[in-house]
């Protein structure tokens, strides 16, 4: 039984990845932001773990105030070893340049870029443990960068600096680093980004959670003669 601790599973590809491998019997931890919302989310996938003898637990942290994950993890049970660590919630804001105030700035940066640089900090040695997998579920922004999309590509340009970095310092102690790039994929995240668009939002047009997190977990399940560093994924035809 692999060991896995996911961000973002309450919706979208987290719920798909989750899902997943409650499906084939793994133990998922699964990251919320509160009690209540974790017991919300415990309460969606039980029904998952207990038709496939998956091991379901949840571990409570919010990746909006990053500098207080050491304290609410140091009054919790933590995972022993983590096989993946895998970093999938982000948030985002669409606006002008002269538009965007500091507090978006701050919000955005923190949750897409601050928090999954101090959860890898905190879990790399459960991660190091076993010879695990870190997963940076990134942005076609995180490559190219849009009007309208400079707080959130700048904090996905930045995630892709930090799993770079985190791949060469980690390569000795056998961890391995994925960072994947979906285009569009329709999850509430893109519905919003419609809304702030002022399009209509039609899920049909865009990717399924479901495809990007089969390809989450072809990074993961890889044998360990092969490293799949970056991937990218874009809407089909």
């Amino acid at each position: 039984m692999a060991t896995h601790l996911i961000t973002g599973a309450g919706s979208g590809i987290g719920a798909e990845v989750a899902r997943a491998l409650l499906e084939r019997g793994d133990e998922v931890w699964l990251l919320a932001r509160d009690a209540g919302r974790a017991k919300e989310t415990a309460a969606q996938f039980a029904p998952v773990a207990e038709e496939h003898g998956g091991r379901l637990r949840t571990l409570v942290g919010d990746l909006a105030q990053p500098s207080r994950l050491s304290w609410a993890f140091g009054h919790q049970t933590m995972p022993a070893e983590l096989d993946s660590l895998l970093h999938i919630a982000g948030v985002v804001d669409l606006g002008r340049v002269d538009e965007l105030t500091p507090k978006v700035w701050d919000a955005t940066l923190a949750a897409n870029l601050v928090a999954p640089a101090e959860l890898t900090r905190l879990m790399l040695p459960q991660v190091r443990l076993v010879r695990g997998h870190v997963v940076f579920v990134n942005s076609g922004a995180g490559l190219h960068a849009h009007p309208h999309w400079s707080a959130y590509a700048a904090s996905k340009h930045g995630l892709k600096a930090l799993a770079d970095s985190l791949r060469g310092e980690e390569a000795a102690a056998g961890v391995r680093v994925t960072s994947v790039y979906p285009g569009r994929t329709a999850t509430p995240m893109q519905a919003k980004v419609h809304r702030q668009e002022g399009k209509e939002y039609d899920p049909q047009s865009w990717i399924d959670p479901a495809s990007v997190a089969r390809t989450v977990l072809a990074a993961i399940d890889l044998p360990r003669d092969a490293h799949l560093t970056d991937l990218t994924v874009r809407p089909g035809s």
